[in-house]
């Protein structure tokens, strides 16, 4: 039971968190959030910081099994590089939070704890290991990789900064089915331009 109890609290502070960032949300929001005192938040969670570091720990869990996943099925090849792309992209348009707790976390917030930054270096070698062999020449993979990460994390959550069809994404609008495709075959017209093939019979572009 206690660790249904945490796993709860850690869902309600995951929100917050993303929401308000660490240093704008209190224990005492939390917990009240969550329907208890902060007394009994602290026993099951620990303090603010503890709490802040399990929810970050947990959500980066999240996004490695995901990759991960994608990545026991990958295969060297310039299609195998773009369904990582794919699997990355759908898992943060499927958890905004953790998008938004990592854009919290690079403007400063919570600067003073550790976070999982050394498993994130880990995951991006890991990544970058992958499009080793199809990267094109003069394009270092961990920049590659990295390129996604900014590509994607900027347009969640910033959008497109000017009027234009409804295909485009608006900051602070949902993100439409057809914005989502639009940005999905953008990021593959990329990996296209970035890869070369790999005599697995895939035309270059």
């Amino acid at each position: 039971m206690e660790g249904v109890e945490e796993d709860r609290f850690l869902e309600v502070a995951t929100r917050l968190f993303a929401e308000l960032g660490f240093d704008g949300t209190p224990m005492q929001l939390i917990a009240d959030a969550a329907g208890v005192d902060v007394e009994t938040l602290v026993e099951q969670t620990g303090d603010k910081s503890r709490l802040y570091r399990k929810v970050m720990l947990r959500t980066h869990a999240l996004e490695r099994a995901a990759l991960t996943e994608a990545a026991a099925s990958f295969t060297p090849t310039r299609q195998g590089v773009i369904a990582l792309v794919d699997a990355y992209l759908d898992f943060h348009v499927a958890h905004p939070q953790v998008l938004a707790l990592w854009m919290h976390r690079w403007i400063g917030d919570a600067a003073d704890i550790p976070g999982p930054e050394g498993q994130v270096r880990t995951l991006s070698t890991l990544m970058a290991a992958t499009a080793q062999g199809v990267a094109a020449p003069g394009v270092d993979p961990e920049y590659l990789v990295w390129t996604i990460v900014w590509c994607v994390f900027g347009y969640l959550s910033g959008g497109i900064q000017h009027p234009g069809p409804s295909s485009y994404h608006a900051r602070g609008e949902p993100l439409s089915p057809q914005a989502l495709a639009g940005f999905r075959a953008y990021l593959h017209v990329l990996i296209t331009r970035m890869t070369v093939t790999s005599g697995d019979g895939e035309e270059a572009s």
